[in-house]
C-alpha cells in the first residue's frame, strides 16, 4: 500500500505532470472596452490522433472521505485533460509520470486551494476526480474523437492531508 500526504499544489512541483491553472499567477490584459480581464493561454490543450477534437464538459463530483483510498490510476494517452473548479472547490490531485508502468516512488499527491485547476499532460497517470468538503462542479477540457483514450493501472494508494 502506497501512503501519500497531499502537499500544497504549486506550478513548479506539478510541472512534470502538466500545468496548474490559476488566474492569480497568469498574464492578463483588458478586453471588452476594459470591462473584462482576459487571463490568457493558461494551459496547453493536447488532442492527438486522427479526427481528434477538444471537448468542453461540466463534471459534477461527490465529495470523498479521508483518507482517500484509491485502487488505480488512469491516463489519457491521446490528449490532455484539464479540471477547473467552478465554485472554489478544493480537490486532491494524485499523479505519476507518463510511461507504460507506474513506479510507486514517483507518485505524488497535491491539494488545491479551491481557486487552482490542473491540466494533466497527455499520458500522465492521475486519480479520479477527488473533491473535498462538498459536491463540486468542474469545467473539464479534454479530447474527443477516435481511439482508445483511457487506460487504468492497478495501484493501492492511501492519501491523507496535513490539516
Amino acid at each position: 500500500m502506497l501512503e501519500l500526504t497531499a502537499a500544497p499544489l504549486t506550478a513548479s512541483a506539478f510541472a512534470p505532470f502538466g500545468e496548474v491553472i490559476d488566474a492569480r499567477t497568469s498574464d492578463a490584459f483588458p478586453i471588452n472596452a476594459g470591462r473584462t480581464q482576459r487571463h490568457h493561454d493558461l494551459a496547453k490543450v493536447e488532442t492527438l490522433g486522427e479526427n481528434a477534437h477538444a471537448l468542453i464538459n461540466i463534471f459534477v463530483s461527490q465529495p470523498i472521505t479521508l483518507p482517500l483510498e484509491l485502487t488505480f490510476l488512469e491516463r489519457h494517452p491521446l490528449g490532455s485533460q484539464a479540471f477547473m473548479p467552478l465554485h472554489g472547490e478544493r480537490f486532491i490531485v494524485v499523479v505519476a509520470p507518463r510511461g507504460d508502468a507506474i513506479e510507486p516512488g514517483e507518485v505524488r499527491a497535491f491539494v488545491t486551494d479551491g481557486r487552482q485547476g490542473v491540466n494533466y499532460a497527455a499520458g500522465t497517470w492521475h486519480a479520479i476526480n477527488s473533491v473535498l468538503e462538498r459536491e463540486g462542479e468542474f469545467l473539464v477540457v479534454d479530447r474527443g474523437g477516435e481511439g482508445d483514450n483511457c487506460d487504468e493501472y492497478p495501484l493501492a494508494i492511501t492519501v491523507t492531508l496535513d490539516e
